[in-house]
């Protein structure tokens, strides 16, 4: 029988109806295209090519290397069309009922690695760090602007998740407001502590942890899991066993742990599901405010095995096909890390 289950913190249901797919191997398909070459001509984040992008902002680069030249391991540059401008003021206004401001933010690509036929899965661990450090770089500087509320870290792996490129890159959004998805997030939390007085994510963990059923990997400082009311087949949080509101806040030492853990997990939903088309995404605290200390943040990992459709779309409840159980059970039994 499907099976309604409330997530804890956003208060939103999800219906798992595990009658309404096969196996979870049924989910072999959709591959995200993967390219068998380390370097193409006329890729605008290959070097040799940084003319065909837009200044780098942050380069980690050999000592003897200028900026915008070949000589770096990961670059970051704005986004050539961008979502929302940098320059400017936000201007908030209304008209009647209606409240509206001008589209100021950041956009900008981490481009993680020279090498084309690599992915955040596959390039070396220290590689990995190194691209997770860069993320935390810029999103320091980033949130000195006090017009940015929030900033989104995020990667699409494969057309169908909305990579328009191949080269391996992530993008950060610097937005000037909260999302609502977030909003709910930060809701809950409060809502939480303020009935029990501890945070939900701490106790979502410890139970996690001591049923061990949604249990992917974990090391010292990290769990990766699937969370009991998943929306979408094989999705998996990460999160820090230590309760910390912001990625920035990690050292190099915790993001090294960090590495291991993503890495692993991305190599097992390779290896289990034939490099699907995902999306990650960093939930972190909302910055430049004190209301979020309650936050605790992860990574959310979503492959794209599934479509929403008018019932998603019409209620706000997402239908998922494979119990996280069942999930976490063939990663475990099929994925390699790598």
């Amino acid at each position: 029988m499907p099976q309604l289950r409330k997530d804890p913190v956003t208060r939103e249901w999800v219906i798992i109806a595990k009658e309404r797919s096969r196996r979870p191997s049924d989910f072999k398909h959709g591959e995200a295209e993967e390219s068998q070459v380390s370097f193409k001509a006329d890729c605008p984040f290959c070097p040799g090519n940084e003319e065909k992008t837009p200044k780098e902002v942050l380069a980690y680069r050999s000592r003897d290397t200028q900026p915008n030249t070949p000589g770096w391991w990961v670059r970051a540059v704005p986004n050539k069309f961008p979502a929302l401008a940098i320059e400017g003021d936000l201007d908030r206004s209304g008209f009647g009922m209606y409240d509206m401001m001008n589209g100021i933010g950041a956009h900008e690509v981490i481009i993680e690695t020279p090498y084309h036929d690599k992915t955040i899965a596959t390039v070396t661990p220290q590689e990995c760090l190194e691209v997770l450090w860069a993320y935390r770089d810029r999103h320091l500087d980033l949130q000195r602007d006090r017009r940015f509320k929030y900033i989104l870290i995020f990667r699409n792996h494969g057309r169908i998740a909305g990579a328009s490129l191949e080269h391996p890159h992530s993008q950060l959004i610097a937005l000037p407001m909260i999302p609502m998805e977030v909003v709910h997030e930060v809701e809950g939390t409060e809502r939480y502590y303020e009935w029990r007085d501890r945070c939900i994510y701490c106790d979502m963990l410890r139970q996690e942890l001591s049923g061990g059923e949604r249990i992917l990997m974990e090391n010292k400082m990290f769990v990766a899991f699937a969370p009991y009311a998943s929306k979408y087949p094989f999705e998996i949080l990460v999160m820090p066993k230590d309760h910390v509101q912001s990625y920035v806040d990690q050292s190099r030492d915790e993001l090294e742990s960090f590495a291991e853990i993503l890495q692993g997990t991305l190599g097992k939903l390779s290896g289990a599901l034939r490099n699907p088309p995902y999306n990650y995404m960093f939930h972190s605290a909302p910055c430049n405010s004190d209301r979020e200390r309650m936050f605790h943040w992860h990574l959310d990992i979503v492959p794209r095995l599934t479509i929403a459709a008018g019932f998603e779309m019409g209620t706000g409840i997402y239908i998922n096909v494979t119990a996280p159980e069942d999930a976490v059970k063939h990663l475990k039994e099929t994925g390699s890390e790598g």
